[in-house]
């Protein structure tokens, strides 16, 4: 064989072997998006680097993400860097789900949203509010479940187009409908909700008792709000380091103004007027670890790693994806590390009615 057949043999198979990477091995899981479809969001190719830049910049500034006008910015261009990664790497839901004995990451997923509509009790017909809807997973679980009309609102407007696209893909874009806006500041009428939910989504609100108050003045009286959210547990200890250190990583790499504790999420929402109907961690026990996914995708992480790599070599991903990639790789551990140990909860969950009569 000559030399020049060699070469067109070596550059042949390994074309062949990246499709096949790219194309089988190119997600976790079949996700509705490849590998070589990554992009910045809504940011331009050529600025995905600046923005990732300009995202850690915010926490040189501490100040400016514990205020409602700053972090709209900072939100946004998290989920611009961060949108496409998630969905192809771990699927149009973004949050966590106790693992199932017998069911699929994906099945865990399903019954953890549609658990948050039957809390709810709607039927159906009604129309129900998912603040921080992301790509809208959850919304079409839910409303597939429940056959209510469900309307999301995201801050991000990639998320929205993703959402939308999706939606009717799905056949169920009769029933969703999303909205691009703060929720914070939501532009619907007061008491226009049959039922509210939100699954680990509040956690960006700089203040709590802001979202809470925004999610009250639109939900009817006498209907429930059922939100997850990220909190640190009776286990945490402020004075030991490592604990520190597992939720500073936590925070950094999630665009989170501050981490709450569990102590603080009830009392929030009676101090905005609602009634706790009932509280409780979802991670606990007999509950199955909702970190094993992450521990048990480490394999796939560095092979997606090595992915990006290759594609932002390419030019076929932006420049930055390599970064935002690892910043995401590196917080998939500092979350593992707070599950086992106790001292983390995605999943704190809390039932709230607005008063029938004010």
């Amino acid at each position: 064989m000559d030399s020049l057949t060699l070469i067109c043999t070596v550059a042949l198979v390994a074309a062949g072997g990246l499709y096949w990477f790219v194309c089988f091995f190119g997600s976790a899981e079949v996700k509705g998006k490849r590998a070589v479809q990554l992009t910045g969001g809504s940011i331009d190719k050529e600025n995905v680097q600046d923005n990732y830049k300009q995202y850690w910049s915010f926490f040189r500034r501490p100040k400016e993400i514990e205020t409602a006008d700053k972090v709209p910015v900072f939100v946004d261009t998290f989920y611009n860097l961060v949108t496409d990664i998630y969905e192809w790497g771990w699927g149009q839901s973004f949050h966590f789900s106790p693992s199932l004995p017998g069911k699929s990451n994906r099945e865990a997923t399903r019954i953890h949203e549609e658990m948050a509509v039957d809390l709810l009790g709607v039927k159906p017909g009604a129309r129900i509010l998912d603040a921080g809807c992301g790509v809208g997973g959850p919304m079409r679980a839910i409303a597939a479940h429940s056959k209510a009309n469900v309307v999301g609102i995201t801050i991000n407007e990639y998320q929205v187009q993703r959402a939308r696209m999706h939606n009717k893909k799905a056949g169920l874009d009769s029933l969703c409908e999303v909205v691009c806006g703060n929720f914070l500041q939501m532009p619907f009428a007061d008491n226009s909700f049959d039922g509210v939910y939100s699954i680990e989504a509040t956690c960006h609100a700089p203040k709590l008792e802001e979202v809470y108050q925004e999610i009250y003045r639109v939900l009817k009286p006498g209907s429930l709000y059922v939100s997850y959210e990220w909190v640190t547990t009776e286990l945490y200890k402020a004075e030991d380091p490592e604990h520190v250190e597992i939720i500073h990583g936590i925070e950094r790499g999630d665009a989170l103004p501050g981490l709450r504790t569990y102590k603080d999420i009830a009392e929030i929402a009676k101090e905005v007027g609602f009634e706790v109907v009932k509280e409780k961690d979802l991670a606990k026990p007999p509950s199955h670890p909702w970190w094993t996914r992450l521990k048990m995708g480490r394999v796939a992480y560095w092979r997606n790693h090595i992915l990006v790599t290759i594609l932002a070599f390419l030019g076929i991903a932006p420049k930055g994806t390599v970064d935002v990639h690892e910043m995401l790789f590196v917080t998939a551990d500092y979350l593992a590390q707070g599950g086992e140990k106790g001292i983390f909860s995605p999943m704190h969950m809390i039932l709230c009615r607005k008063p029938a009569a004010e």
